[in-house]
């Protein structure tokens, strides 16, 4: 393909057929960029972050670390014998 552009390019110079090449290639370059991408971003689905998981006991809510005020510290075990309603925090590795 690109032999075929650069034989039916109607320059004899090797700098003209090279300017007129680079030309080319940003006109695609632009056409992509500003007419087909954004005509098909909708169908993409770039945007669909979504996780699943077939547990049902699953906890679903994750606290990141920026959500966590400044001055907090990891909840530390419960003193022997005492007891706990809240389940152990997981920290991601």
């Amino acid at each position: 393909m690109y032999s075929w552009i650069w034989r039916h390019i109607p320059f004899r110079q090797w700098q003209l057929k090279a300017l007129v090449s680079a030309a080319l290639i940003a006109g695609v370059g632009a056409l992509l960029w500003y007419e087909v991408f954004p005509a098909v971003e909708p169908i993409l689905p770039f945007d669909d972050v979504q996780v699943e998981t077939n547990d049902p006991g699953a906890d679903t809510s994750v606290e990141s670390p920026a959500a966590r005020p400044s001055g907090s510290t990891i909840p530390r075990s419960p003193a022997p014998g005492a007891t706990s309603t809240t389940p152990p925090m997981v920290l991601p590795s």
